[in-house]
This record gives C-alpha cells, structure tokens and sequence, in this order.
C-alpha cells in the first residue's frame, strides 16, 4: 500500500528518533483533520511517536477462519460473512444499551454476533457491511458468537484482517481498531527507517532486533514467532531505560554526592534500646546493623526499609534519628497526614522522655505560637529532632545542621516534596520508610537505586489477625462479635465504606449516617467516637485522644485510620463495603488490631459485585503476609502506574508487565549497570542516542544527572 509522503510541506525522514517524532504532532498525518487529532487527543496521543507506540492490548489470531455451519460450541473461531441487521441487548443506562447483536450470514448459515460496549459500531454495521468477526461460540438462547474483534472489511477472503495475526488497539468512536492501524502504518512510513536507542552490541548479546523492526512487526506481524521476538525486544528496552536511570542515579551519588560519618558513641542509642519494653527481633536488629553502616560512611545513605504492619519499623527509625543526633546532627521525621505526624510525635517523645533529646511537631494546623517556637528551636539546634507532615518542607522551615531525613510511607509524597525535604541540609542521609509490602519486581523498578533492608519477622507474641468475611445480609453477626469484644473491655473500629476523594461531603455524610446508626441502634449507652479526615484538627487529636485514653468504645472512622494509629486495646475491626478498598489498603487496615497481646479480628462485611473484588477478599482471608499480599495484588489489578508517576519518578509500563517479565527485567537490570559502570554519564557517542532516550522518557527527574 502506498500512502502520500508529505503533507503541509512535510518530508519523509530518512532516519529518525523517537525523540525527533515527539516533536512532530500527529495532525502532520495524512487523514488527521482537527476531529480525528482531538479524538485522539483523548487516547492520549498528540505526536506521531505517541502513534506509533500505542501498542495494540492484544492481538486477535484470525487464522481459524470457519463457515458458519461448521461452528461447535466451546471453540474460538472466526467467520466472514455479510450484517443482515441489529438490535440493542441489555438495559439501557442513561438512555443507551450496553451492547447489541448483529444478525450475520456467510452463505451456509445465519449466527447472532453479540457485542458489548462499542456502542458506535452498531452505527456502522448496517445491512450488508461485510465484517470478519472472531470470538467463541457459545450456547445461550441457541448458539451465539461471543464478539472479542469485529472488523469491516473488503472482499470476499476478509482482505488484510483475515488469516493472520490482527493487532487490537484501544480505540473510541471517532477513531475505530481499524482508522489507528491505517494511521500508524502511515506514521511508519512517514518516519523512515528509526534510529536505535540501544547500543548494537547489547542487540547482539540479547538476541534482540532493531526497535525499527520491533514496531513495525508489533503492529504488522508475519507470524507468532516474530512477533514474540518483537515484543520482547520492547519490553526489555522499556525496562533497560528505567534501570539505566537509576544506574545513573547510582553512580551520580557514588561520584559527587559527599555526606558525613556519623559516628555515634552510644550514649543516646543504647539507653534507647535497653529502655524499650521488648527487645529488637533479629531481623530488626539485622536492618538497624545495615542502616548504622551507612551511616558512619561518608557516603550519603540512601535506604528503603520495607516492612509489614507491625513489624517495629518506626522503632528502628529512631535508632537511627538517635545515631544522627549524638554525631551532632538534627534528625526529620515526614509523615503522610496529620493524624500519622501527631502519633509519631506522641510515641517518640514518650520513648524519649529520660533522654535529653527536644522533639517537636510541625504540621499545616499547628498554632502560630507553637510553630514560631517549633521553628526556633530547630534553627538554633535546640530541637534535635523534627516530626512533621509536608509543612517540614515549607519555606520558612530552617535547620541548624539536618543531618538524617526519615520518609514515612514514601509513595504518598511526590518526587518533588522527598528531594526539598533533603536539601534543607547537607546532603544528609535518607531512610525511606513504607509499611506497603512491595513485590521485588516492582522493588527493583521504582527503588533500584536504593539499598532495600526488609524487617521479614513480627515481634514475639504478635496474633496472627483472624479474618473473616461476612455477606451483607448477614451484618449483624459483625456487630454481635463486636459487641462481645467490648464485654471483655476491648475497643473497636469500625471503617466507614469508601466513598470518592472527589465527594468530600459525600464522606462527611456516610461517616456520620454511620456513627448515627452505631451510637443509636447497635451500641446504645457504649462510648461511640468519630473520626473522618473532614474534622478540623483539634477534633481530630480529641477523638483520638478519646479511643487512645479508653473513653470511646468504638471509633467510626474513614480510612484516615489507615496507617500508623496505635491502640493496643482494640482487638477487632468491621470494615464495611470492604469490596471497595484496594487490597493494600484492607491490609493496612486490618494492622490497626495487631498491636496488643489480645486475639485479633478483622471483619470484612462485603458485597461483591465484580469478580475482581471477590478475589481480593478472598486473597486477604487467606494471607497474613503482606509481602505475600502484594504479590497477589500486582497479579489482580496489574502494575497500571507504578504508585502514580508523579510519585515515582517512573513512568507508566506500556508494554512490560513485572510479574510476567521478571526474568526480562533482572537481564535488562544487569546489562544496564554493566554499561554505566564503564560510562556514568553515558557521553561515550556510541551511547548518545540511549542518553537521550532517557531524557526524553524519564524527563525533569533525571534531567539534573546529565548536566555538563
């Protein structure tokens, strides 16, 4: 087929980058009027590279061509044949049907094709359009074709949509399957013969083929040989440009960054640790061992400690906040919320009550007064130790000599807030902190420039939390088994169902129907609290204050609970539409009754309507291991943005899937530090075009380890 070489004066490239089609917008091509570039605005292509790397999310094999008389139910099979007409199937929502069925016949007999979603296709499918339609045969009100692609076509033998590998892409109802593959087949041809990112010698080691070949046989594809070879070409430079980064990043801090030892005496550390109620588990006592060897080199630390609910993570941070404080230096804190920040100042000042240590807090409600006394006391250096939300990192905020930054559930901060918060001192080292079990494939994605310390065992005495699903119909029983806790003078959460960030008041009003409904008609006479992330500050240290000091029974409260709130004395949790909370979240959740020496319980009262949810429920009646959990939850919900690429500092995986690709990712890990190791900067001209790349992909995040 050939297509038009220019338009509006442009000329086919000879060889171009993927950096050079970024710059040229996709309304250059042939056929893009201003409707088409808007609708495809919206499946967020603009530039012709965005064209020609919106990958297809699968291929169809229509191979199996079938007549219709020939068809048996159970088997996956493709007809060509002629539309003898439509109707809608389902209940309309919002005056519109969720599918229809299109009558088709090939000549040898008729089968209803029926088709969910892409609604405007019926448009389109009037009588005698010829389509290639491919999905299984199923027997429901007689047999019928379950639809996975249809297509219009020309011809009688199905023209280039039949008898091969067919891509099939995301698409709308301004550009269709078919409108994408005759754009990027113009798009391909306008770019010429692309130049590689990748050095030719790695190619050759990995058997890998050129990126030209590799996206041209992705759309295009000969057969399924190939086209495995081509996706695992892309899948591996995806992966190799993301660890080629952090390499950088690496070898950036190795070479220029220049900390200071902390060589600690002891004299606040061991009367710490022999202060404490239980001593260190091993594993805690390993991690602290790796952390304190960072830190008396004159290297800066940069360490992810990971660990699950419970395991005594924040205990090991102030090991660390002491060890910076006697070399003479000032120790940060940074939590995620309010609630989080004023727990962890309750907690560490109480463990440091006989040391002569000065904590203070610092958060967005804090006093005028408070603050101003606060911020004095850490410009002079008579406050050793701060304990803070995001207000740490406010101008204003001044250190006398931050010498140790702690980040406290990293993945809630941007890339921007975690590196203003280091450069309110020296260069000083960093613990990144996360009580969200992080598979190792995705470890090694998002922190591969980091040292990872993993606390992998729960202090003694700790109970398993008994989890246990509960169908709606049947709540009651969640409170009956609430209420003989109390009895026993335990105390209680109860989590309000999840409702939409964007619906505040939504939150407000589900919070407290729900405490009404608890304080009312379940607990009459017991102390029912409340608590919900739309209370003003003060209400929120009082209601915590009330559960911590035993006067509330039962805490109502929105998943502001979710993470760090400690009150040994609760020993069961009711979350309710647990169906609604991500699985990382319910596990977190389910921690906040792990604390003390009591039987846990956590109660999840669920109606699940999709089948995504149920296995989530399911996944955490089963697990206890969060490390576990996260596995199963990577599997369930797939990578997606890897925590949100403004969080990361990584951008979203368009081909790789880390679960699947772990032995890609690991080859592409190691080729990628070997190649650094011999150029840091990556200026040997043999690696330009990668350098580049990185550029281009990984942006402002990485933009400041390539300066001159």
């Amino acid at each position: 087929m050939a297509w038009p070489s220019s338009r509006r004066g442009l000329q086919t490239a000879a060889r171009s980058t993927l950096s050079d089609l970024r710059r040229r917008p996709v309304g250059e091509l042939p056929g893009v009027g201003p409707r088409i570039e808007r609708a495809l605005g919206e499946l967020g292509i603009s530039s012709l590279a965005d064209l020609i790397t919106h990958y297809p999310s699968r291929h169809e094999d229509l191979s199996n061509v079938r007549k219709i008389s020939e068809l048996r139910v159970g088997e996956r099979a493709t007809v060509l044949a002629r539309v003898t007409g439509t109707r809608p199937v389902g209940r309309p929502v919002r005056g519109r049907h969720p599918g229809f069925t299109a009558q088709l016949y090939d000549g040898t007999g008729y089968i209803p094709a029926v088709v969910w979603g892409r609604h405007w296709l019926q448009r389109q499918l009037v009588p005698g359009t010829r389509v290639v339609v491919s999905g299984e045969v199923q027997r429901r009100y007689g047999i019928q074709l379950a639809v996975r692609s249809i297509e219009l076509t020309d011809g009688e033998d199905g023209g280039p949509h039949a008898g091969r590998f067919v891509p099939v892409y995301p698409a709308n109802q301004h550009v269709p399957p078919r409108r994408i593959r005759t754009l990027i087949h113009r798009a391909l041809s306008l770019a010429g013969r692309m130049l590689d990112p990748l050095p030719a010698g790695l190619l050759a080691r990995q058997g890998l083929p050129a990126l030209h070949d590799a996206i041209h046989e992705v759309h295009f594809p000969h057969d399924r040989r190939s086209l495995q070879a081509a996706m695992r070409r892309l899948i591996f430079q995806e992966l190799f440009l993301i660890q080629a980064a952090l390499a950088v990043r690496k070898a950036y801090a190795a070479r220029y960054e220049r900390g200071r030892s902390h060589a600690g005496d002891g004299s606040l550390l061991n009367p710490y640790l022999e202060g404490l109620p239980f001593g260190f588990t091993k594993a805690q006592q390993r991690v602290l061992e790796e952390i304190l060897r960072d830190m008396r080199s004159e290297r800066p630390m940069r360490r992810l400690l990971q660990g699950d609910v419970g395991s005594g993570k924040t205990a090991v941070a102030v090991a660390a906040l002491l060890t910076a404080v006697e070399a003479g230096g000032q120790g940060a804190l940074m939590a995620p919320t309010e609630v989080l920040a004023e727990q962890h100042y309750l907690s560490i000042s109480g463990a440091l009550a006989d040391l002569p240590v000065r904590v203070v807090l610092l958060t967005g409600s804090q006093g005028a007064s408070r603050r101003r006394e606060a911020l004095e006391a850490l410009r002079s250096g008579e406050a050793q130790i701060a304990v803070g939300t995001h207000a740490l990192i406010q101008k204003g905020v001044d250190f006398r000599d931050l010498s140790l930054v702690v980040v406290d559930e990293q993945h809630r901060f941007g890339v921007g807030q975690r590196t203003t918060i280091r450069e309110k001192g020296r260069t000083p080292d960093t613990l990144i902190m996360t009580a969200t079990p992080i598979p190792r494939t995705l470890s090694l994605t998002l922190y591969g420039d980091l040292e990872v310390s993993v606390i992998d065992e729960l202090p003694p005495g700790r109970k398993p939390v008994q989890t246990r699903l509960v169908p709606l119909a049947r709540r009651e029983e969640a409170y009956e088994e609430v209420r003989r806790e109390l009895e026993k003078g335990r105390q209680a959460y109860v989590i309000c169902p999840l409702v939409e960030e964007s619906e505040a008041l939504e939150e407000v009003r589900a919070a407290e129907e729900l405490y009404e409904e608890l304080r009312r008609e379940i607990f009459p006479g017991r102390g029912v609290g409340l608590l919900h992330g739309r209370m003003r500050p003060q209400e929120k240290r009082e209601a915590m204050a009330a559960f911590r000091d035993g006067e509330t029974e039962v805490l109502v409260a929105t998943v502001v609970v979710e993470v760090g709130v400690d009150v040994p004395n609760a020993s069961v949790i009711v979350i309710e539409g647990a169906e609604r909370f991500g699985l990382s979240q319910l596990h977190q959740l389910r921690g906040r009754v792990c604390r003390g020496t009591h039987p846990p319980k956590c109660l999840l009262v669920a109606h699940p309507a999709t089948e995504e949810a149920g296995r989530r429920l399911e996944a955490l009646v089963e697990h206890q291991d969060g490390f576990r959990l996260s596995e199963v939850d990577l599997a369930i919900r797939g990578e997606g943005t890897l925590f949100g690429s403004r969080q990361s500092g990584v951008p979203d995986l368009k081909v790789a899937k880390l679960l699947r690709d772990v032995e890609i990712l690991v080859e592409a890990r190691r080729e990628a530090f070997d190649l650094v190791a011999g150029d840091p900067s990556l200026r040997d001209p043999l690696h330009r075009p990668l350098r580049r790349e990185i550029r281009e992909v990984l942006g402002r995040d990485v933009e400041w380890l390539f300066r001159e």
